[in-house]
């Protein structure tokens, strides 16, 4: 079984800090990724650059799903929780608008923390005491 990776990022007016933080999710070499970004509504370009990093993702065939929810929320934890709300995932990553993952292999070196042998079942949290 292929563990999949929800990645949520929660966005407001995020149009300077938001690239970088898709160009690292775009270039993550593992392929089961669903990526939510939950934007409040944002009245700059946030929403225009996420809209290309979605097309363009489509278009790589990289099996990453995008999917973006645009609408005004109550705050941070009003729009994480909305994020958590649609998350499929076996295991859920926050990252803010601007972050980034040191390694295009991070979510790969994740995972193999994640496997399990024996019929074990996977480990509801992954702490980042692993070597990524």
């Amino acid at each position: 079984m292929t563990p999949r990776i929800t990645i949520i990022t929660v966005c407001y007016n995020a149009e300077k800090t938001i690239p970088r933080t898709l160009r690292s999710i775009q270039a993550q070499t593992y392929s089961s990724i669903e990526y939510l970004i939950i934007d409040g509504a944002s009245t700059d370009d946030t929403l225009k650059i996420a809209k290309a990093y979605q097309q363009q993702s489509d278009e790589a065939e990289n099996e990453h799903v995008v999917r973006i929810q645009s609408e005004p929320d109550d705050g941070l934890y009003d729009a994480m929780n909305k994020g958590l709300q649609q998350a499929t995932g076996d295991y859920i990553v926050f990252m803010n608008a601007g972050d980034r993952f040191p390694n295009p292999d991070t979510l790969d070196k994740v995972v193999l923390a994640a496997v399990v042998g024996d019929g074990e079942e996977c480990p509801a949290v992954l702490f980042g005491d692993t070597d990524i």
